[in-house]
């Protein structure tokens, strides 16, 4: 009883000193841990959390029988966990800032570098591009191409070579043709316009890919699953379109469809569209 009586105490004394600024700060860890758990389950760090709970409890259980050998190896792990974290996680946390560098913060004109196009630009950009698609699944020539959103690939268009030109059929045919010296690589959109090509792009780690799916497809998938780039694949082997967004392949796409879909991406999504939809939302409801 006297127990009970003295943890009411400090309770009732925590709550009298209890302040805007505490309230703040619990909102503020809770956040964390939320946003920690969250990050956890939609990746593979959740299966590596696990793994370091599971040796969180064998030392705990090692400290409590005394397992002098079992409890100083532990120890060991966990006096290099941090730095053993940073380089394990490295990819899952970079695309936790690159998320965190898209939020409403990152849309004011004092973090953007460069003129965004309008909307004309880029439905004369994906007109173009999808007209090259098509005549490239026609013949069964492989292509790779990236379009750039919020997430800059200035390393990724560092290991190719800038072109910097209008889209056209033409030009998209003339990179990708087998013997052409770009034919290789991803082809890199910026802006509206074709920027670089011979681009190397990275492979996904993804190891449930079917076995069907060729070098493109993994540079693909990579490339969508470490940005928010919108990457487009014509298959070498079947002529087939495929597109890669946010780590999903959807396969087997006609022109008609992949104009539509680059088009609700690219255009639709931009954050000045979104702000001019919340202001005519009242009209069109």
């Amino acid at each position: 009883m006297l127990d009970l009586t003295f943890s009411w105490n400090n309770i009732m004394n925590v709550l009298k000193t209890f302040g805007p600024a505490d309230f703040i700060d619990i909102v503020i860890v809770a956040f964390l841990f939320y946003k920690a758990l969250r990050f956890a389950s939609n990746s593979r760090a959740g299966q590596l959390m696990k793994g370091i709970f599971l040796l969180l409890v064998l030392y705990l259980f090692a400290a409590e029988f005394d397992f002098s050998s079992t409890s100083y190896l532990l120890e060991q792990i966990f006096s290099f966990g941090v730095i053993a974290m940073v380089v394990v996680f490295q990819p899952e946390l970079r695309h936790a800032l690159e998320s965190m560098g898209k939020s409403k913060i990152s849309n004011l004109a004092f973090f953007n570098n460069e003129h965004l196009d309008d909307e004309t630009l880029m439905k004369k950009c994906i007109a173009k591009v999808v007209d090259g698609v098509a005549e490239l699944s026609k013949h069964n020539v492989g292509a790779l191409i990236v379009f750039e959103r919020e997430t800059k690939l200035g390393e990724i268009i560092a290991t190719g070579t800038i072109v910097n030109a209008d889209p056209s059929k033409e030009l998209i045919g003339n990179i990708f043709f087998h013997n052409a010296p770009l034919h290789d690589g991803a082809t890199i959109i910026r802006g509206g316009r074709i920027y670089a090509s011979g681009c190397f792009l990275p492979l996904s780690e993804n190891y449930d890919i079917s076995n069907m799916l060729g070098t493109r497809h993994r540079a693909a998938l990579g490339m969508s699953e470490n940005s928010d780039a919108v990457v487009v694949v014509v298959s070498e082997e079947t002529g087939t379109i495929t597109m890669a967004v946010n780590g999903v392949l959807n396969r087997e796409l006609d022109p008609v469809t992949l104009k539509r879909k680059l088009e609700e991406l690219l255009i639709n999504e931009k954050p000045e569209s979104k702000r001019n939809k919340k202001g005519e939302g009242s009209k069109e409801e």
